[in-house]
């Protein structure tokens, strides 16, 4: 339906549809590639990756699983503080890097809501704020990484939507078993720890939506 700027309403979101139905997920699947059409609009240049995650949105009715192969959509927390001062980043006990919080859905076809859980999970910290903007909760930056092979789990990709998030830093934290270590980093102390493009991509993408505006940290969704 068009708004009376021209603009396209998002679809609504209803509750999560019962497992096994055969409409399971749908409306969330709808609003995702609503979202996802708003995301291109604003990087077109990353058409590819979307047509990549698009494809397997409406090829594969398991893309929620860890099981589905080879790939299946994960969800990513870029953590902020309220004064925008500081970052959270964990340090992954498998890649051994400094990297954003998140992991895989297992189901849950809302990746806004992935991002959140597994923030709470790998941080200890409450009362997280989830970016919202005028179009949905749109995700901050898309990324399709490689993972390998290893105990019984084959190579695959992950189809990561991260999503912006704000936590106060003066929480104490609780490092989960997924990590060796977690801590906040100016930005300063970011730039000298972190090289990996997806996750510079993320600090400036972050940066740019807070100072754009439009948008606001909604609070209360856990």
């Amino acid at each position: 339906m068009l708004l009376g700027n021209g603009r396209m309403r998002p679809p609504e979101i209803r509750p999560l549809s019962t497992p096994g139905s055969e409409e399971d997920g749908q409306p969330d699947r709808e609003a995702l590639l609503y979202v996802l059409d708003q995301y291109q609009a604003r990087y077109p240049e990353e058409g590819d990756t979307l047509a990549r995650i698009r494809e397997l949105l409406a090829g594969r009715s398991d893309c929620f699983e860890r099981t589905c192969m080879p790939g299946h959509i994960t969800g990513s927390a870029w953590i902020v503080s309220p004064d925008r001062s500081k970052y959270l980043l964990t340090r992954h006990r498998i890649f051994d890097r400094w990297l954003q919080l998140g992991g895989h859905a297992d189901g849950c076809p809302r990746p806004h809501l992935v991002a959140l859980r597994e923030a709470e999970e790998e941080s200890g910290l409450a009362g997280f704020g989830l970016f919202r903007d005028p179009d949905g909760y749109v995700p901050l930056d898309v990324d399709i990484h490689d993972i390998a092979a290893r105990y019984d789990m084959p190579a695959h990709a992950h189809y990561d939507l991260r999503y912006l998030l704000a936590a106060t830093a003066e929480q104490p934290l609780e490092i989960s078993d997924e990590s060796h270590d977690l801590r906040w980093f100016a930005r300063e102390e970011l730039l000298e720890i972190v090289h990996e493009e997806s996750v510079l991509r993320m600090l400036r993408k972050g940066d740019d939506a807070l100072k754009r505006g439009g948008g606001d940290f909604v609070y209360g969704l856990s």
